[in-house]
Formats: structure tokens, C-alpha cells, sequence
């Protein structure tokens, strides 16, 4: 049986699309059957960074104002055979989205075999990211260590808690935090929020911490999601967060700043 995950945030620019590609590339590099949907109506951005904007013929609206079906719509991934991305629409406003439509398309997906289905949400409350999140199993929480995008997230969890399938069921989402752009130099100076404040602010176990990163933005514009990226600290970061979804108990790196040795000290290495 499919297991939904949205990836959400309570503010924009912190990386939700960055983690979902990654975290769709990591699951299918893991063996899973994943599939990674565009929710964002109006802007669409997963395309670009998962490297299929050009492959795109239909889209997550068409499909569920039955235009199209699945397998005309669903871009297989160059990379791995069991990795495909369901496109938003750039033409199309917020309103093209109904509950029904989306449980609609979820549960064709769940009949194609698909073991992961992960909903990059947009930000905030609207509308496209309250229909990512209801039918949701699990959520990662995406949050960037600053007072605004922590107090932000704060809403996410109550939705999370109170407005999706599971919380009417008397269920709950099982809900991951994940730190993005985090600077062991910057917390330590007291610019940044530290991994345990977030958590005591959230309440959450962190499920990743992905260190600040120049590799992140040159793996976006390449279309090529960051996990690809073996020699980026923040592609090492997204392979353990992976790694902990499926279950397996990593330690967290890049959370702490490096000690220089005394050579590197003596010749400014």
C-alpha cells in the first residue's frame, strides 16, 4: 500500500522543493517505487529541479479534470526506472484542485503499485497546501533555524493535527522536522536558532539536518536534486535523512563546527 508524505513548510523559500526531489531520488535509489507530485498550481518548480521541464505534456490538473490520464501525464525519471514526477500547471490557478480530484489521482497512484507518493506542498495555508497535506500519512516539516520560519511551521502542526483525514479519523500524521541552510558557525555565534531550540519550539524529532550548502543551488539550476550530488555534505545530509524515513538510525553530521587540527592552525588550512 502507498504511503503519502507531504513535504510542507509554514514559509516559503526554505527548500521544500529542493527536499522533495531529493527525498523522491533518495527513496527510488533505496528500491522504492516513488512518485513525486507538483501541488504548487500556478507556479511549478519540482520540474525544473528533478531536470524534466522540456517532458512535460500534461500535468496534475489535467488528470484530475480527466484531460488526461496517469500514464500520459507521469514523467519517468532518467535516473532510475521506478521514479516518476507528476507536473503542476503554470496555466491554471489554485481553484483547480477539489478534494475529490486529488483523492482521485492518489488513490490511481496507490492502483499503479507506487510504494511512496510524496506531495510537494506550497507554502502557507492556502488552499494547494491544505490538499497536500489531508490525505497525507506522514509529513516532513520543512524549517529553516530563524524565529519567523519556526513560528511559521508552528501553524503547519496544527493543521497537520486538525485538518487532515487522519486527525478525523482520531488518527495522527506521523511528523518529521527537517533543518535546512544550517550553520554550526552561525549557531555558535548566536545568529541561528540550534537544532535543540527548533526542536523545543516544534516538539518534532528532527529527521535531518542539511548544513548550508553552495552545491544546493548549482544541483538546482542543473535540474540534477542534490542527493545525487555523493561529495556535497548537503547531498550526504538528504541520504541520511532518506535513510531515517525508512527506518534506520543514522548519526546526525554537519551539525557541529569543525575543530581546526594544530597544522591547519599553524599553516592556515
Amino acid at each position: 500500500m502507498a504511503e503519502i508524505i507531504v513535504v510542507t513548510s509554514g514559509k516559503g523559500g526554505v527548500g521544500k522543493t529542493t527536499t522533495s526531489a531529493s527525498i523522491a531520488c533518495g527513496l527510488a535509489k533505496a528500491g522504492k517505487k516513488t512518485v513525486v507530485i507538483d501541488f504548487d498550481v500556478g507556479l511549478r518548480n519540482l520540474d525544473l529541479i528533478m531536470g524534466c521541464e522540456r517532458r512535460v505534456v500534461y500535468d496534475f490538473v489535467n488528470v484530475v479534470n480527466d484531460e488526461a490520464n496517469l500514464k500520459q501525464a507521469l514523467i519517468k525519471d532518467k535516473r532510475f526506472d521506478n521514479l516518476f514526477v507528476l507536473a503542476a500547471s503554470q496555466t491554471r490557478d489554485k481553484d483547480s484542485l477539489t478534494k475529490e480530484g486529488v483523492e482521485k489521482v492518489l488513490k490511481g497512484l496507490a492502483d499503479e503499485g507506487f510504494d511512496f507518493i510524496l506531495c510537494d506542498s506550497p507554502a502557507g495555508i492556502e488552499k494547494g497546501a491544505f490538499l497536500a497535506m489531508y490525505f497525507a500519512d506522514r509529513a516532513v516539516v520543512v524549517v529553516n533555524p530563524e524565529v519567523s520560519s519556526v513560528r511559521d511551521s508552528d501553524r503547519i502542526l496544527g493543521l497537520l493535527a486538525s485538518k487532515t483525514r487522519r486527525a478525523e479519523n482520531g488518527e495522527r500524521v506521523k511528523e518529521h522536522l527537517l533543518l535546512t541552510r544550517y550553520s554550526p558557525k552561525r549557531v555558535e555565534a548566536g545568529d541561528m536558532l540550534s537544532i535543540a531550540d527548533v526542536q523545543e519550539i516544534l516538539g518534532l524529532d528532527v529527521v535531518g539536518v542539511i548544513p548550508e550548502s553552495p552545491e544546493v543551488l548549482q544541483s538546482s539550476n542543473a535540474g540534477v536534486p542534490v542527493i545525487l550530488d555523493e561529495n556535497s555534505p548537503a547531498g550526504q545530509a538528504y541520504t541520511d535523512a532518506v535513510a531515517r524515513i525508512l527506518g534506520e538510525d543514522r548519526p546526525m553530521r554537519f551539525t557541529t563546527v569543525e575543530k581546526k587540527g594544530f597544522f591547519s592552525k599553524m599553516f592556515g588550512g
